[in-house]
């Protein structure tokens, strides 16, 4: 296995793996976050209960953080990937 192998493009090898396993899984992680921000806001609020409508709100706000921040990096990467090798398939 040679190191271009190992590294791979955008459906194999190491860049495979981040692509299909790792990148998914975090972003339906800050999915996930956001969601359970909107329903702890919207339908968990007790009432009015301050405390547990901060816990929404920041919730939500990381959730919404950490989506753009992943798909910028994502996108940055892919930018680069592209710039720098623009002969590797993507």
């Amino acid at each position: 296995m040679t190191f271009a192998q190992f590294i791979g493009n955008g459906s194999s090898g190491l860049i495979g793996t981040f692509n299909i396993v790792v990148i998914p899984f975090i972003v339906a992680l800050a999915f996930f976050f956001f969601v359970w921000g909107v329903i702890r806001y919207f339908f968990l609020n007790n009432n009015g209960d301050e405390g547990k409508l901060k816990e929404g709100r920041d919730f939500i706000f990381w959730g919404i953080i950490g989506l753009v921040l992943i798909f910028s990096v994502w996108g940055l990467v892919h930018l680069a990937l592209s710039t720098l090798f623009p002969t590797l398939p993507t």
